[in-house]
């Protein structure tokens, strides 16, 4: 579940090697890899191996070699002066007796197979002039491609295109995988990914110490809450969520679905007296309270077995939706705040996150989309530039004291410690209005079972992509909640918890 970044996978190569792993027994390893999965890809027919002038070119040296010893006929394209070429990658150079054409459009032809081995994982720069037309070509000539590490262009630490990129059909990465194989655009170029073992030991993540990861259940499984027999709902938690006014009470009705189906034990849904009836006929298992404004709202959290709140989906931009979420922070409630909740304090973030840092410990999640989020952090995104996704969501949480979730087709999720997970399992058909707000409703029911934030949002965007995935195409957000039931089946064969 770990994720590096290029900086830590040089590392990880350093203590392998510090270890007595030599860098040409991992480059062989590598090497060797690249050639069963191009095998397992391709069967028959012609391989051209474009390969670069560093180490992911001596891996494209070592794959050529392997599959001309499994009768495979082998070309590289080499980038380059082979005379140039130093350390390991010389030596896989120097192993290499077939054929080797200068790196050119023209060199790409027809093959059955096309191994990517021009840029590794650490391209910094942007591609121009003959490696451009090179990938161009690439992508043009029709043949499936194998991408060494990452595909060629793909910047591996943060996803960018930098300036041009090949489109893999499948990639081979190294113990583990990038953010660049996770992040967008990097992602839809990698095709399917294969991460190989290539002899360096888990145990170099204890020097590492990786804060990000992708949102998998081994993520979180010690933190999934599990109800006990002799358990009870009052033991499971009460969340409350926020409705806005007598037109737009159907975003707070789908948080609540969201929450009650995540396992909260009781949920209610607080609502304007204009909007009581409204909610009341659309609600059963879920209950109905009203609440008009601020200082009621801070009355009735004065009982602590209120422990959880959903504010922002629908609620109404201005001083009612501020002052219901700075009473929630003020009783140190863990809350999550989304939509209006967030719009309402885009001209006066401070406010908002003074708020929040008053709660001692983090239980306070933030999810925006794209726009929320530049509404929200404008000041920060303005001051720095920052280069990923990754990078963005880490800062806005620290800023904040908050955990954030930027919401998208890979979502990423961020604590103020610095830990961050990506997911990668979010369907297309998910885009669909409403579905956000299911999203926190999930989120608010693991809270109110007394899941950390992080946690709590980590599963929240997990189930989320699993319960789409589980509807399937055409899904509308009101399907979400209903399938929920089939998702935590799956997730607890998989995880070996009795039901």
């Amino acid at each position: 579940m770990e994720i590096l970044t290029v900086t830590e996978m040089e590392k990880a190569d350093q203590l392998a090697i510090a270890s007595g792993t030599s860098g040409f027994a991992l480059m062989l390893s590598a090497g060797r890899a690249v050639a069963e999965a191009a095998m397992d890809l391709v069967e028959h027919g012609p391989v051209l191996v474009v390969a670069g002038g560093g180490n992911n070119g001596g891996d494209g040296f070592v794959a050529a070699a392997e599959l001309v010893a499994r009768g495979r006929d082998v070309t590289v394209a080499l980038l380059g002066d082979r005379d140039a070429l130093k350390g390991d990658a010389a030596l896989a150079a120097r192993n290499w007796t077939g054929p080797v054409l200068p790196c050119e459009p023209q060199s790409i032809g027809m093959p059955a197979l096309i191994i990517d081995a021009l840029f590794g994982a650490g391209l910094n720069r942007v591609v121009k002039d003959g490696p451009f037309e090179v990938i161009d070509a690439i992508n043009a000539s029709g043949a499936p491609v194998l991408s060494i590490d990452l595909p060629s262009g793909i910047n591996g630490s943060t996803g960018a295109v930098m300036g041009a990129a090949v489109r893999a059909a499948e990639t081979v990465t190294f113990f583990r995988r990038k953010p660049g194989h996770l992040l967008l655009p990097g992602r839809l170029y990698c095709g399917r990914v294969r991460v190989a073992d290539i002899g360096i030991k888990a145990s170099v993540l204890d020097d590492i110490q990786p804060a990000t990861f992708e949102n998998d259940p081994v993520l979180w499984r010690a933190q999934f809450p599990v109800p006990s027999v002799d358990g009870h709902k009052y033991a499971r938690g009460h969340a409350l969520v926020v409705s806005g006014d007598v037109a737009a009470t159907g975003a707070a009705r789908l948080a609540a679905r969201g929450a009650l189906r995540a396992g909260a034990g009781l949920v209610t849904v607080l609502s304007p007296g204009d909007a009581l009836a409204v909610n009341a006929a659309a609600l059963t298992a879920i209950m109905v309270r009203k609440i008009d404004t601020a200082a009621e709202f801070a009355e009735l959290l004065t009982d602590r077995r209120l422990n959880a709140c959903v504010m922002g989906p629908g609620a109404g931009l201005g001083s009612r939706t501020r002052d219901l979420v700075l009473a929630a922070l003020a009783a140190k409630r863990a809350s999550v705040l989304d939509a209006d909740a967030l719009t309402s304090f885009g001209d006066a973030p401070d406010k908002l996150f003074q708020a929040i840092k008053t709660i001692e410990q983090p239980s306070v999640v933030l999810t925006p989309h794209q726009g929320e989020f530049a509404r929200l952090f404008s000041e920060m995104d303005n001051k720095h530039p920052f280069k990923s996704k990754l990078e963005r969501v880490r800062a806005a949480a620290a800023r904040s004291g908050a955990v954030v979730l930027l919401k998208g087709p890979d979502t990423v999720v961020a604590s103020p410690d610095g830990r961050a997970a990506i997911a990668s399992n979010a369907p297309p058909w998910l885009a669909t209005a409403g579905s956000g707000d299911v999203l926190s409703g999930i989120i608010g029911g693991m809270l109110a079972q007394g899941v950390p934030a992080f946690e709590a949002a980590c599963i929240g965007v997990w189930m989320h992509g699993e319960a789409g995935g589980e509807a399937g195409p055409g899904l509308i957000a009101e399907d979400l909640p209903e399938v929920l039931p089939a998702v935590f089946r799956r997730l607890y064969d998989d995880l070996g918890i009795d039901y």
